[in-house]
Formats: structure tokens, C-alpha cells, sequence
């Protein structure tokens, strides 16, 4: 008797497992197997897309599967890891064309590529609600060396990498709100640029990534070093000015933020050599971050951040 396989299988077969690496053995096994770079220590991450939520839903298949890798990837450039794997889940509605899944493995092949990384193995499932994606990467660093939003010290440097606003001010544009008129903002909102490879040991006391807005994430980072911080709001890199409360707490800018001594400034420059670095402001004793305007006056705004 010859068994056919069900189409989940046929897809996962066709699509998927060419991404796999030796480690995930083909995605024919239950798990998969793999021995950690000697030496390293190992730093997992997760976390999950539902369209309409965290993307219109409309985007072609292939910007969906990459803007998920890199959100993820972010947060392993937060620590200043290096990424080797990753796992995924995919929750569809029954019927959904073979050609998005084929886009949605070409756009995980795309990124794949870029950032060295392969699959080890995930799920997928059939849902009656919204598309769900969800991915864990897994990456390494040295012992020791990894940031962390604890370690911020009162008088470091408030510092973000790139420009802040930018998705939420291309999400703006593709809801008709303001112009965009060469399509960069869209491409930020739909494409992160994961701050990888930054050799920030050292140099920076604390460091998380900007994914649900800076104002929020700042929040975070400040309690988890028990301080405050205070922001000049005419410092923070924007790429629309008058735009200041959509770019503090927008979010999706996945760009990097991070406490540093003024000693260290001109050793952040250096790693950060070819990449925009700001300062913004500065850690200070207390509990309140406080948003300055030009006048020095202190800002008030209707929201921190995305709440999901």
C-alpha cells in the first residue's frame, strides 16, 4: 500500500525543509540536533506577528516572513549576540494559495541568507482566525559579555542608533495620513534593519532594542536599572520634524538603545563606525523620564508607547 502525504507535510517538504541546515536534519525528524559553539553561551528569543496587529495583513508574503526574522534578530543585536537558528510556527486559514507559502519561504531563504542563520524546525497549524506568524531564534555570545537592560549608571549617556519614528510614520503613509513620497518610511515600517554585529562589550552599561516605542522601552530599561532619564526631545533623530510624539512612542523601530559613560563616547563611535549614533539625553536618579522641549520645559504626551 503506498500512503500519500497530507498537504501540510507536501508543503513543509517543498517549501521548508530546503531551509533547514544539517541540524534540522531535513525536517523529517520530531526535533531537532545541535551542539552549541564551544565555549558560547546561548541566547533564545521569541516572538510572534498576528496581522492586523503587528502588520496590515495585506504586505506580499515575502516582507511578512522577514520583517518577522528581523524583529526577532533584533533582540538578539539588544544583547549583542550572534545568530545561528531560528523556529517556526505558522497559523493560516485553510486554503490559503501554495504561491504564499512559496513567497513566504522565498522572503525566510532572502534572510536566511543575509544573516547566516537556518531553520531548525517549527509548526504549522490551520486557524479561523487572523494569519499568525511567530519565530525563536537562537544565537551566542561570550560568557559574561551579553548587555542587558540592568547596569545603566546615573550620568551615562542616553544614546539610540539610527533614526526613531521612522515605522511609525511609514505606517501613517500607508494608512494616507502623510506622503511618502520615495517610499522609505514604508520600507522602515515593512523592513527592519537589525543592528547586528556591534561590539558593544564594555562600552555600553545596559541595552535593549526599540520595538514598542522609545518612551516604553526607555521605561523598561530605567526600571530594570532603577533609575530615571531625562530627553531633549530637539536631539532625537527623526526624519519628519513636528512629528515628535508619533516617534517617541510609535513603535517597530527596532533600533538600538543604550546607556553609556561619557568616557566611552568616543569608543561608541568607533563600534558604530558607518551607523548613525545620537545622543539623546542622560540616566538620572529617580524614577521619571522626563521629555524636554527646546525651552527646557518638560513634555507631556497622550500615550508611552504600543500596548499589544
Amino acid at each position: 500500500m503506498t500512503l500519500s502525504l497530507p498537504a501540510e507535510f507536501g508543503l513543509i517538504g517543498r517549501y521548508f525543509a530546503p531551509l533547514a541546515g544539517p541540524e534540522g536534519l531535513g525536517l523529517r525528524d520530531d526535533a531537532a540536533l545541535f551542539t552549541p559553539p564551544a565555549g558560547r553561551e546561548l541566547v533564545i528569543t521569541k516572538d510572534a506577528m498576528v496581522a492586523g496587529v503587528h502588520f496590515i495583513g495585506d504586505e506580499p508574503a515575502d516582507l511578512i516572513a522577514r520583517k518577522l526574522l528581523r524583529s526577532n534578530l533584533s533582540d538578539l543585536a539588544a544583547m549583542g549576540a550572534t545568530p545561528l537558528h531560528y523556529l517556526l510556527a505558522l497559523a493560516v486559514s485553510r486554503g490559503t494559495d501554495e504561491a504564499w507559502f512559496a513567497a513566504f519561504a522565498k522572503g525566510l531563504a532572502q534572510d536566511q541568507a543575509h544573516f547566516n542563520i537556518t531553520l531548525l524546525g517549527g509548526d504549522t497549524v490551520s486557524t479561523t482566525g487572523p494569519l499568525c506568524v511567530s519565530a525563536t531564534l537562537i544565537g551566542h555570545v561570550t560568557p559574561g559579555h551579553a548587555l542587558r537592560r540592568t547596569g545603566a549608571c546615573v550620568g551615562d549617556g542616553l544614546y539610540v542608533t539610527g533614526t526613531i519614528g521612522d515605522a511609525a510614520l511609514g505606517l501613517r503613509a500607508l494608512r494616507g495620513d502623510i506622503i511618502d513620497a520615495d517610499g522609505y518610511l514604508v520600507s522602515r515600517y515593512r523592513l527592519p534593519q537589525p543592528r547586528l554585529g556591534l561590539a558593544l562589550h564594555g562600552i555600553a552599561h545596559a541595552a535593549m532594542d526599540i520595538s514598542d516605542g522609545l518612551l516604553q522601552d526607555l521605561g523598561h530599561l530605567c526600571r530594570a536599572s532603577a533609575l530615571g532619564a531625562r530627553i531633549d526631545a530637539a536631539l532625537v533623530p527623526v526624519s519628519i520634524p513636528g512629528q515628535i510624539e508619533t516617534c517617541l512612542t510609535g513603535g517597530d523601530d527596532y533600533e538600538l538603545l543604550l546607556a553609556v559613560p561619557p568616557a566611552r563616547h568616543v569608543d561608541l563611535q568607533k563600534a558604530c563606525a558607518g551607523l548613525r549614533i545620537t545622543k539623546i539625553g542622560e540616566f538620572v536618579a529617580g524614577e521619571r523620564i522626563t521629555v524636554c522641549d527646546i525651552e527646557g520645559a518638560p513634555m507631556t504626551f497622550s500615550r508611552a508607547g504600543w500596548s499589544h
